[in-house]
């Protein structure tokens, strides 16, 4: 087994726990967690509002690719948990459509579906050999200028807060569904409601604590001494003197540091960074998230009863995804009876700005509009929460610009991996953020290869 010497992570949240954890279970014991917040989650975490409403940074739920996290989960978790049959939906013109929108076509209006189904055919037919250059051109060749037109490109504008002709096309993978005629035609004639698709179609989340209690249960496995919250966050990386500088003041020498910490800042951090891989981080771009909680009793619609979250393409709410969090756990809500809860996620960009003093009205209004929350729906608590790092923008030079970064930051023993540390959207769940951590110990120290974040 390899030694890597003094190992610091940056950042307690799924990717840093799960280096430690996998350090620990190893038998390494030369390792310390830094974060500045002070308690471990990083935006996995939960908060309890006054009023005794549990609230998550955004739409978490439990799915896993990966073996090894599922264990990981059921070791950290020890209130059992709570399984789930995906009901996602999109809001359109006064109705539910069933997600994914493009296999559904069936629910629109006759003048509706005509304009998708003939978009569709005409984008099988005219495909140009030559790749789209970018999201924003892929969309209608890949789903015709109908479904473009009424829903994936103004939903997109508002889940991504940039111009689609910034982004690319290689973190599509599985996180879009592509069209099939034949079959969408097929669900139209026999009216079947074709919602399977996609891999978080079952998932299951943690009867008590919301989200933040898995990681929580995760930096309960790691012996305290190897943790290190609230005021550790990181302000400088000296990669010649190898010590890190926390904003309380205390210095931390490593051999090797593994970073959770978003690649941008990481990159601003260390002083003497060479400018070809300065030049590629400030590439990076980033959209920030809102996440508005409206804590209600009494009056929910029986159409959310089943529900687990909703996309909104239209333009009179702020909101682009609201989820019904109380249908999660009863446990995210006081205990007396009727009580029940929305969470909406608003995105901020440079191209989407957002008020932030107006915005939780906005978002009632909003609801209000979209018939989620009637009049004898009692609002008893709001809570609005911003992360600056919200989702991490697949630009169209985007994979470029990590790989001249990561070349420089590994040659100098500094490795980067999670949602923001490896800014690969496509690989930034939960399970992918624990696995990249995984896997990169198991290279450190097994000289094992890895394949989640650097695949």
């Amino acid at each position: 087994m390899r030694d890597p010497g003094r190992v610091v992570i940056i950042g307690a949240g799924p990717t840093g726990l799960a280096a430690g954890h996998r350090l620990h279970e190893l038998g390494h014991r030369d390792f310390l967690i830094l974060d500045g917040r002070s308690v471990p989650g990083g935006l996995a975490t939960s908060y309890l509002d006054a009023r005794g409403f549990t609230w998550d940074v955004g739409g978490h739920v439990q799915f896993s690719h990966y073996e090894a996290y599922d264990r990981l989960l059921d070791k950290a978790v020890h209130g059992g948990w709570i399984e789930h049959r995906r009901s996602a939906w999109i809001w359109f013109k006064n109705r539910f459509i069933p997600y994914p929108f493009q296999n559904n076509l069936g629910h629109l209006d006759e003048e509706d579906r005509h304009r998708c189904l003939e978009g569709l055919e005409a984008a099988n037919k005219g495909r140009p050999n030559a790749e789209p250059r970018n999201f924003g051109e892929w969309i209608p060749r890949t789903f015709g200028t109908g479904i473009a037109e009424l829903v994936l490109t103004p939903l997109n504008l508002k889940t991504w807060g940039y111009p689609l002709e910034w982004m690319g096309t290689s973190w599509v993978g599985d996180r879009v569904a592509v069209p099939d005629i034949e079959r969408i035609r097929e669900n139209i004639r026999s009216g079947r409601n074709d919602d399977g698709w996609g891999p978080n179609q079952a998932f299951r989340y943690p009867k008590r604590g919301g989200t933040g209690a898995i990681w929580k249960g995760v930096a309960a496995l790691i012996p305290e001494e190897h943790l290190r919250l609230g005021g550790y966050d990181v302000l400088a990386v000296d990669a010649h003197a190898r010590t890190v500088v926390c904003g309380n003041g205390s210095v931390h020498p490593w051999d090797t540091v593994i970073s959770t910490m978003p690649l941008d800042a990481l990159c601003r951090s260390i002083s003497d960074l060479p400018t070809p891989g300065r030049r590629a981080a400030g590439e990076l771009r980033h959209s920030a998230i809102h996440i508005i909680g409206i804590g209600l009793r009494d009056g929910r619609p029986s159409a959310l009863d089943q529900k687990s979250w909703m996309y909104f393409p239209m333009g009179n709410s702020p909101y682009f995804r609201a989820t019904v969090l109380s249908n999660y756990s009863p446990s995210l809500v006081p205990e007396e009876p009727g009580h029940w809860s929305l969470m909406c996620e608003v995105c901020e960009s440079p191209f989407r700005h957002v008020e932030g003093d107006t915005l939780v009205a906005e978002v009632i209004r909003g609801l209000r509009e979209d018939g989620l929350l009637p009049v004898d729906a009692r609002i008893i608590s709001t809570w609005h929460h911003r992360e600056e790092y919200g989702y991490p923008t697949p630009t169209v030079g985007r994979d470029e610009a990590i790989r001249v970064v990561m070349f420089e930051l590994e040659k100098r023993n500094i490795f980067s991996r999670g949602r923001f540390g490896g800014w690969k959207y496509e690989v930034s769940n939960q399970d992918h953020s624990a696995m990249a951590a995984i896997e990169l110990v198991d290279r450190l120290l097994l000289d094992k290869p890895e394949s989640t974040q650097r695949g």
